[in-house]
């Protein structure tokens, strides 16, 4: 008895809260001028109608988000192994990488479906790092622990702030309210582009300290080569 409430409160919310429900509850009431109780009940019913169909497009979205794993070849698993990782490991590290997947083509469907988002995306430079690292990590599984923020909050938000940004950008009408949340939601979006970004220099931190160290040794060797050089040319200079 409780769900069935529940799902009555939510569709009444769902009937006054939604632009077309509203749109035909004004029409039958003003324009076709039907009972108040009657237009009442049809919106309701066309509330219902299209809570339970949201729903339904929801799990079909969540089933196709969760694409089966293909099955692991021998060559990876002994790489999986050469890691140092269990089976138990590696199939949760499969399972992890696979849903990140998934987030990355959900984003980068979600930055080309809209101007503002391209921009934000073209600026942060997000669906190159977010690739990039993903490859990075599928490289070195065993540092898996070291991207939680961005497998597990970074990543997933993002593909749901732009999922939300986009829905309410497709509303027909729009209020004063609508496009302050679209620009706030702008604005998070950007930063937890940002936040991407640092996920990407975090983990690559050690080579870029490897490279510095390269070239600080490059560097030493070039000025000694330079000074020996400059020596040998001091000694052979004729007066």
């Amino acid at each position: 008895m409780k769900p069935l409430i529940k799902d009555f409160k939510d569709i009444f919310i769902y009937t006054f809260t939604s632009i077309t429900t509203l749109v035909v509850f004004i029409v039958l009431l003003v324009f076709i001028e039907m009972d108040i109780t009657l237009s009442l009940l049809l919106s309701l019913i066309l509330g219902a109608f299209l809570f339970y169909q949201q729903d339904k497009n929801k799990a079909y979205s969540k089933k196709d988000k969760k694409v089966r794993l293909k099955k692991l070849s021998a060559e990876k698993e002994d790489f999986y192994s050469a890691k140092g990782l269990t089976k138990e490991e590696t199939q949760y590290f499969r399972e992890t990488m696979n849903t990140a997947k998934a987030n990355i083509l959900e984003l980068e469907k979600n930055f080309n479906s809209s101007s503002k988002l391209k921009a934000i995306e073209h600026r942060n430079n997000t669906i190159s790092l977010t690739k990039g690292l993903f490859k990075a990590i599928t490289n070195e599984p065993n540092r898996l622990h070291e991207v939680d923020k961005f497998l597990y909050v970074h990543l997933p938000s993002l593909a749901e702030l732009t999922k939300k940004y986009l829905e309410i950008n497709d509303h027909l009408a729009k209020s004063k309210s609508s496009f302050q949340i679209l620009e706030e939601s702008a604005n998070t979006i950007d930063d937890m582009c940002e936040l991407v970004a640092e996920d990407y220099v975090k983990f690559k931190s050690g080579e870029i300290e490897d490279l510095e160290l390269e070239v600080e040794l490059a560097k030493q060797t070039l000025n000694s080569q330079d000074k020996l050089t400059e020596a040998e040319s001091f000694k052979s200079s004729e007066i």
